[in-house]
């Protein structure tokens, strides 16, 4: 591996963990509080459960955005890509500070709709660019598929 390609991967794995240690801020804001009074459905995970797992998909999701970004940010596939990886990895800290902080579900509903979208289009511009890695982002995909669930079963069960 070019010492460039492996800069490249570290810096998109700081950012993407950055980004999720953002986020892990405004959950614990919502997470001791508001977030232990509201009903949520059986299937719910422990707490203790999310943090291993969104460090896994954030180091996977840089990884995958570094071996992107590799590819030159001259050619406008590379951009593209790039550019959707952005705004989901964006929508999903909003997503925590939507759901955790203004203690909003049906809010946090929408934009993890947006986000799961969002996903599935940078899995696609992934692929365009390097197939293999798109593979890295389906694990992502899958836990934010089942988030959105969560979300809505917790908007639905906490509707007045």
């Amino acid at each position: 591996m070019k010492t460039n390609t492996l800069i490249k991967i570290i810096i998109s794995i700081i950012i993407c963990l950055g980004v999720g240690f953002v986020a892990s801020i405004a959950t614990q804001t919502g997470v001791d509080t508001w977030y232990e009074t509201i009903k949520k459905p059986s299937f719910t995970p422990p707490n203790a459960v999310f943090a291993p797992v969104w460090a896994i998909l954030y180091i996977l999701m840089g990884l995958s955005a570094g071996i992107v970004w590799s590819r030159g940010l001259y050619h406008v596939w590379v951009k593209t890509a790039l550019y959707h990886f952005v705004f989901q990895l964006l929508l999903n800290a909003i997503w925590s500070l939507v759901f955790f902080n203004l203690q909003q579900p049906l809010w946090a509903l929408f934009v993890i709709i947006t986000l799961f979208i969002l996903i599935l289009l940078t899995i696609k511009w992934f692929k365009i660019v390097i197939p293999l890695v798109a593979y890295l982002l389906i694990p992502y995909a899958i836990w934010v598929a089942f988030a959105l669930i969560l979300n809505f079963e917790i908007w639905r069960l906490n509707a007045h």
